[in-house]
């Protein structure tokens, strides 16, 4: 009998990518992967180290350098290359960069024969995710970027802290663009089941005061508050990649918030975005379209007329 392994390329081989491959391997999400990076030595020395991790895991996982040549039969590809935001900076102002490394990436990865989902960390994600996804030729369904999944984490993580639950209690979404111009939809944000809003209303003198413009804030700022302690962030985004690879590897039909082409849904076309959608072993399967408040459907518009005017400026 034949047993596939599952292969996962992660390239770029920095904070991020290492961090990837490390959660992969520790969760044994897969049987191989291939780290790839400009510095050959410095992919060669991340699959060592990460190949010493095996003897106290459950899984045997082998871990190589290697190149875009080697794609062909990989299942998914993590792209995080890209140039980090410099003091002063935002994402978006770093686009020009990131999509001349993006099309040196894309391009040998395609002509290896590659034919399977991409995992697009490498910022700013919605637009690199729609470049991935006009570069490569491939379905929409396997062009996926972690958008705003590592934001709703730390959105959870904050609405958890302040009425003391557990974060995968709570259910709700940061949307639009993986920046500051992301909003969320209070409206469907829920605690066990229970409307924010009416925890809000019936805990008054613990939370009552609680201000949802400076949470939406905070979490749009919150990779900042990393970034500017510590140089970057890494470990959460690397694992919310992983988090969708096994969704896609598990055929798990899990609902995560990831920049996705929208067609029609939610009033836009031609552009990705972070919004709720089913993943499973096609990708993304489909989008969750729920129905926000007037306000809500103004301030994601206006998210994502941020990303459609910088998509305007890659030359495609």
């Amino acid at each position: 009998m034949a047993i596939k392994s599952r292969k996962v390329a992660i390239v770029g081989t920095g904070l991020v990518g290492s961090s990837a491959g490390f959660s992969l391997v520790t969760q044994g999400v897969c049987e191989e992967i291939i780290m790839i990076d400009i510095n050959h030595e410095k992919a060669l020395g991340e699959a060592m180290d990460l190949s010493h991790c095996i003897e106290y895991l459950d899984q045997h996982t082998k871990v190589r350098a290697g190149s875009y040549e080697d794609c062909a039969d990989v299942d998914a590809i993590i792209i995080t290359a890209g140039p980090p935001p410099k003091p002063g900076q935002s994402r978006l102002d770093t686009l020009e960069a990131s999509a001349r490394i993006m099309k040196s990436i894309v391009e040998p990865i395609m002509k290896s024969g590659f034919n399977g989902h991409f995992i697009i960390i490498s910022n700013p994600v919605d637009i690199m995710a729609y470049y991935v996804w006009k570069l490569s030729g491939l379905p929409k369904s396997h062009v996926i970027g972690t958008g705003t999944s590592v934001d709703s984490a730390r959105l959870k993580h904050f609405i958890a802290d302040l009425v003391q639950v557990d974060p995968r209690s709570v259910q709700a979404y940061s949307m639009g663009e993986h920046g500051d111009s992301q909003m969320v939809p209070w409206s469907h944000v829920y605690i066990g089941g229970k409307p924010f809003s009416k925890v809000i209303k019936d805990n008054k003198d613990r939370i009552g005061n609680v201000d949802l413009d400076k949470l939406t804030l905070d979490t749009a700022q919150a990779g900042w508050a990393v970034f500017n302690r510590k140089g970057t962030t890494y470990y959460g985004i690397a694992t919310a990649a992983v988090g969708i690879i096994k969704a896609i590897f598990n055929d798990e039909n899990k609902i995560i918030p990831v920049s996705t082409l929208l067609e029609g849904e939610y009033g836009f076309n031609n552009v990705f975005a972070g919004v709720p959608a089913v993943l499973n072993k096609d990708g993304v399967k489909e989008l969750v379209e729920i129905e926000m408040t007037e306000e809500e459907q103004i301030k994601f518009n206006k998210s994502v007329e941020t990303i459609k005017k910088h998509c305007g400026l890659l030359s495609i």
